[in-house]
């Protein structure tokens, strides 16, 4: 439009019917979604509701609303003092446009605060198990582990990711004390070495408790504070960060059985959006929470190609998103690789997937390439 000589006001008076937004509103009374239908359609927009709506032969309806930007603004306007919940509704809509277009957050930690904006931060992997799908075994002492993370470091990680319990499918629960004689010593080593964050990837409260004394400030939880009653309230209490992470069911047995859902991001989104507030509520601030759709996670390799494709659908928690995409097994399915340190191609394309569509953060093995693979998807996010 600056091209074409349009004035400034004619820019900003059009760019908000340029943006499209179809926005769904789950399990409305009819009466409800009659009043949404037709205050869209007066503003030339649009809402889908099931078909026996209009007659209220149905108890309750999904309604899908259609419109620009200015639409949906201007519809939020006219229901915000109605009835019937509409105000409620109005306050969410306008609660997930501004999450939608948000790209700057600040991360706080018990030792800083971590920027997080046009740059995609990477997290380095180090596994201190004998057992990881991808490099298992890799690290015999904590010795070796310091060399893996200053290397790591070297090669660009703004974030150390330190585990001592695999969560590969159907990997088997490790015992609380080897859990910590993995990873306490190592932690210790590289917080006392290095001034990079270091995170904790534990579902035990003891080991993340005992991990953050020894320097570390994230808790990565597979199980979104689920597993241990106690996680919750050590995390508020340690003022560290925790990321939040869509799993069903357990490592053990979250590949087995059928693998199907209603609605794959309904339901994702649903859990996370739970999670966040049970979070909040046991005293975690939301500067301190980022999330996590769980990629292989109890989930097809469908699931996990349809996760990325629409990952910025999660957007609109308004939280940073951490994917973990690293050599796991539907790229290797993809590209027909079975060695799990070979699918670099694969990986590269679903960091970059990811990064295009809304991802803040990314946990990978090889963080050299992977470092150079995300500058590149930035730039291309920046243009965009």
């Amino acid at each position: 439009m600056k091209k074409i000589g349009v004035e400034p006001y004619g820019i900003a008076s059009m760019l908000p019917k340029m943006r499209h937004y179809n926005l769904l509103i789950e399990g409305i009374k009819p009466k409800v979604s009659n009043i949404i239908k037709q205050e869209m359609l007066s503003l030339g927009g649009d809402a889908a509701v099931s078909r026996g709506t209009v007659d209220c032969s149905v108890e309750k309806t999904d309604v899908l609303i259609m419109g620009s930007e200015k639409q949906v603004l201007r519809f939020i306007d006219k229901i915000r003092l109605q009835p019937f919940g509409l105000k409620e509704i109005a306050a969410d809509l306008c609660e997930i446009l501004e999450n939608v277009s948000r790209d700057v957050f600040l991360l706080k930690t018990p030792r800083r605060v971590i920027s997080i904006s046009s740059r995609t931060l990477i997290m380095g992997v180090i596994n201190a198990t004998p057992d990881s799908f991808s490099d298992g075994g890799a690290l015999a002492d904590e010795r070796e582990g310091l060399h893996r993370a200053v290397q790591l470091v070297n090669e660009g990680a703004d974030i150390l990711d330190v585990g001592g319990e695999s969560s590969r499918p159907g990997a088997k629960p490790v015992p609380l004390k080897e859990e910590l004689r993995r990873v306490i010593p190592l932690i210790r080593l590289i917080t006392k070495e290095l001034s990079v964050p270091v995170s904790i990837d534990t579902a035990k409260a003891e080991v993340a408790r005992q991990a953050i004394e020894a320097g570390a400030e994230i808790i990565n939880d597979i199980s979104a504070l689920r597993s241990d009653g106690r996680m919750a309230r050590m995390a508020a209490s340690s003022g560290a960060a925790v990321i939040l992470m869509h799993m069903r069911g357990r490592p053990a047995t979250m590949q087995k059985g059928p693998l199907t859902y209603g609605s794959l991001l309904g339901e994702i989104m649903e859990f996370l959006e739970n999670r966040v507030e049970a979070a909040c509520a046991a005293g975690i601030p939301r500067e301190r929470l980022l999330i996590d759709p769980g990629i292989g996670f109890g989930k097809t390799s469908d699931d996990n190609l349809r996760l990325l494709h629409h990952l910025g659908i999660f957007k609109a928690i308004g939280l940073p998103i951490c994917m973990g995409v690293s050599r796991k097994a539907f790229t290797g399915r993809v590209t027909g690789v079975n060695v799990p340190h070979e699918r670099i191609e694969g990986t590269a394309a679903a960091v970059t997937a990811a990064i295009l569509n809304g991802a803040n953060l990314v946990r990978v093995h090889d963080v050299a390439f992977m470092r150079r693979v995300a500058a590149m998807a930035d730039a291309i996010r920046r243009v965009r």
